[in-house]
Order: C-alpha cells, then sequence, then structure tokens
C-alpha cells in the first residue's frame, strides 16, 4: 500500500509528463484489441467459407453422379472408358463380358503407360471388399501388365482391408468421390496420385 501512494504521489505530481504515456498506453491497447478480434472474425469467416465450399463441392459432386447412377453396368464400363478418352487415354478397349479377370476397360495414358481399370456398378451405401480387391490385384499386373491399376466404384468407400490391399500393392482405388471429381472434370492424372484418400468415408469393416 505504501508503495502504491508512492507511486499515486509521483504520478500526481508528474501528471503533465505521466498522460501521453497513459494515453498512448491505452490507445495501443484498444486497437490491438481490436485487432486480435478482427483476426479472430477473420478466422471464423475463413474456417466458414472453407467448410461451406467443401459442402457445396460434396453436393455438386453428387449431383454429377446422378446419372451414373442410373446406368447399367455395361453402361458404366462405357462411360468409365469415355472418361478416360476425355483425359487423353489412348487404344481405350471396354471388355464388355465375363472371365475379363478384371480388365472392364484397358487403355494406354498420355505417357504411353498401359491403364487396366476394374469397374464395379454398386449402390452407394455398398463398400468394396478385400476379396473384390483381392482379385483384381491378382489380374491387373500378373495377367494384364498393368503399369497403373485403377478400381474405380460408384459406392462411397473401400473396406479398411481393402484400402490397405490397395495401398500395398499400389492399386487407385477410385471411390464414389473420387469419380464425383472425375466425373465434374478433374483430369484423371490428377487422381492416380491421390490413391483413394479422397473425402470418402472409410467403413471400418474387416473384409
Amino acid at each position: 500500500m505504501a508503495a502504491a501512494v508512492v507511486v499515486a504521489v509521483w504520478v500526481a505530481g508528474n501528471w503533465a509528463s505521466v498522460w501521453p504515456v497513459l494515453l498512448l498506453g491505452l490507445a495501443v491497447a484498444v486497437v490491438g484489441g481490436a485487432g486480435w478480434g478482427l483476426w479472430q472474425a477473420h478466422r471464423r469467416a475463413v474456417g466458414e467459407d472453407q467448410q461451406w465450399r467443401a459442402q457445396e463441392e460434396a453436393k455438386a459432386r453428387e449431383l454429377s453422379m446422378t446419372e451414373v447412377d442410373a446406368l447399367s453396368w455395361q453402361d458404366f464400363e462405357r462411360y468409365v472408358a469415355d472418361l478416360c478418352r476425355r483425359d487423353g487415354c489412348s487404344g481405350v478397349v471396354v471388355s464388355g463380358k465375363s472371365g475379363d479377370l478384371g480388365a472392364d476397360v484397358v487403355g494406354y495414358l498420355a505417357d504411353g503407360r498401359k491403364l487396366v481399370i476394374q469397374c464395379k456398378k454398386y449402390a452407394p451405401q455398398r463398400s468394396v471388399s478385400s476379396h473384390d480387391m483381392q482379385k483384381f490385384v491378382g489380374t491387373a499386373r500378373p495377367e494384364h501388365g498393368a503399369d497403373v491399376a485403377l478400381f474405380v466404384t460408384t459406392c462411397r468407400a473401400f473396406t479398411r482391408d481393402a484400402q490397405g490391399l490397395a495401398l500395398r500393392q499400389n492399386i487407385v482405388a477410385v471411390h464414389r468421390d473420387l469419380l464425383g471429381a472425375w466425373v465434374k472434370g478433374a483430369p484423371l492424372e490428377t487422381l492416380i496420385p491421390l490413391n483413394g484418400r479422397g473425402n470418402g468415408t472409410t467403413r471400418h469393416a474387416s473384409a
């Protein structure tokens, strides 16, 4: 208390020198507080905008899949082949028959690499099983000599085991969200490095 009294007496005696400093400190505090508040508001606005954009992109992808969902499995294979041609693939052939050993669509990327695609026209709520993936792994490269192997499906996810197998065996797992982006115009070359790690909901099934 004694120290406080001494300080108060000194301030009173030197008020002419002290008040500009106090005023400057108050101004800095006000400006700093306002700046902090604006920065926080900006962060919230950016976060909300990013969330909104992600939701809109998801809606747009899903809307683009409406016509795909209406296709038969044969037409779906032909549609995937057309997407490949759109993105510069050459020599694209659709098997369209049983006994194709997982090579529903075969072609060559613009850089000459051989592309082999397995197409599965599944309901959105389904998931690709490890059994499906195992069969494709067993034929994509040993039987067809694929440089790039894609497993393309209309369902939302691959099971945990199927996804793990795809990653280990370098199979590009294209689930519904990535397919929707491809349908909307994303080039195939930009999807290949993602290997199924898009925004799809991964189901933690074991098979």
